[in-house]
């Protein structure tokens, strides 16, 4: 038995376990479910290591759209959460039928297969499955029959599987392979040219074409599915508890914000320039990464969302220069690197340690009760249109009956900053408001390219 179970286990629960085990065997692949965790405090969840489901950012710290679901959930009834972690969905259908989970909690999609197998929770996204194929294939498939002949490899045990293989009964000569491998795996594979296709969902696609831009989505093979957790089969009440939060407005807020955090700001797939971004991250990025690292250390702000930052001033290149007078690395003005005592604004050194202070600048004069990271997204747009615009949109999002202390608010309300029903009656004036919107959504796109280069 694993002993971090064991000391979760109230004591009344571990003496029945205990003596189960010695009669039965009794161990986590046969009790964990069993227990519900009003009773235990412990929720037991299996999921798929992967950007859509669960990870460990730079800091090590765990982060996910499916971790953050789950930790809202378990906290709403006081509930500590284990997680297993495991490599594909196949994994993951063992662990919950072998009882060594309550909940699965991995991007998987309702299929009348697994409800026959376990209790079905709540859904939280919707997507399609697409055939992705490298850009460069010469016959990449655009209808179902043109599947015939293409080589293929899907993730075992997942729902491209059923698609695949209803598919393969109506096509004679349409063919694939299940492996064991998780879906993340197989696009770079299909990246480096050693698969001609796979099979993915949509959220998965737009997430990984960023760091994979050869990738194409040859064709949409579903309509929409519904992504959600199962539970363990007679796990009754945790499934009602689960779809109760889930349809509550708490759970309705933490999707949103799930969303929000994950996968809105993601941009329209630019092939061009996600491909030049990878590039300089092998061909630039290194002269500078540890110059980025030193002014982390200075100022708090983290190197990778510096380095991102300076990619969409200047694509790193020192000598950039704008029309409009900003020059270098964080194309910062003449009087602001005056202020910070730059000498010269195409130092590569002063520069990238210049714009740190000053982002740190606009992150400290926010208010401390804003949450993060909505403060250091609005530090990000102060850096941008300026903290007199940025105070102006504030006040007009309290005009507004806005929040402006959220940046899924604030994205709204800035764009107003160019509208003349407003500006007139604003400080500062007129701005131009989409601005600091793009900017912070492409930076917080750019970061997520390049943090793995910090890790």
């Amino acid at each position: 038995m694993d002993s971090r179970y064991i000391r979760r286990l109230p004591t009344v629960l571990l003496l029945l376990c205990l003596s189960l085990w010695l009669i039965t065997g009794c161990d986590r692949g046969t009790g964990i479910s069993r227990i519900h965790p009003d009773e235990s405090g412990v929720l037991s969840v299996v999921t798929r290591n992967g950007p859509t489901t669960y990870y460990l950012d730079r800091h090590e710290r765990p982060s996910g759209p499916e971790y953050d679901l789950v930790t809202d959930f378990a906290e709403t009834h006081d509930w500590e959460v284990d997680w297993m972690v495991v490599d594909s969905t196949a994994q993951v259908i063992e662990a919950l039928e072998s009882g060594q989970a309550h909940l699965a909690a991995s991007g998987l999609t309702h299929l009348e297969s697994r409800n026959q197998r376990f209790e079905r929770g709540p859904a939280h996204t919707e997507v399609t499955q697409q055939v992705v194929c490298h850009r460069d294939l010469a016959n990449k498939p655009t209808r179902i029959p043109d599947l015939v002949g293409i080589e293929i490899a899907v993730t075992a045990n997942s729902s491209y599987t059923e698609r695949l293989r209803a598919l393969a009964s109506e096509h004679e000569g349409l063919n694939f392979r299940e492996v064991n491998k998780g879906t993340e795996r197989l696009l770079g594979e299909v990246a480096e040219k050693a698969l001609q296709c796979t099979v993915a969902d949509a959220n998965i696609v737009k997430v990984n074409r960023r760091f994979m831009p050869s990738l194409s989505v040859a064709m949409d093979l579903t309509e929409g599915q519904n992504l959600g957790w199962y539970l363990a089969q007679g796990a009754t009440k945790l499934t009602e508890q689960a779809f109760s939060w889930m349809n509550s407005r708490e759970g309705d807020e933490a999707v949103d914000r799930m969303e929000r955090r994950h996968y809105a700001y993601i941009t329209e797939f630019d092939y061009v320039d996600l491909r030049t971004l990878n590039r300089r991250i092998e061909e630039r990025l290194p002269q500078y990464k540890d110059l980025f690292l030193t002014a982390e250390e200075e100022t708090g702000m983290p190197a990778d969302l510096l380095a991102a930052l300076s990619y969409q001033e200047s694509h790193w290149n020192p000598n950039a220069r704008s029309p409009t007078g900003v020059r270098g690395m964080m194309m910062l003005t003449q009087n602001t690197a005056r202020s910070l005592g730059v000498t010269n604004r195409l130092d590569p050194e002063q520069s990238i340690l210049a714009g740190a202070h000053y982002l740190e600048d606009r992150h400290r004069r926010l208010p401390e009760q804003i949450p993060e990271p909505d403060r250091l997204f609005l530090a990000l747009a102060s850096y941008n249109v300026g903290r007199g615009h940025l105070l102006d949109a504030r006040q007009l999002a309290r005009n507004l009956g806005k929040n402006p202390d959220s940046w899924a608010d604030m994205r709204e309300v800035l764009p107003l900053l160019s509208d003349e029903r407003y500006y007139p009656q604003l400080r500062y004036g007129y701005a131009r408001g989409y601005e600091p919107v793009h900017f912070v959504q492409r930076v917080r796109n750019y970061r997520d390219v390049l943090s793995q280069a910090f890790d």
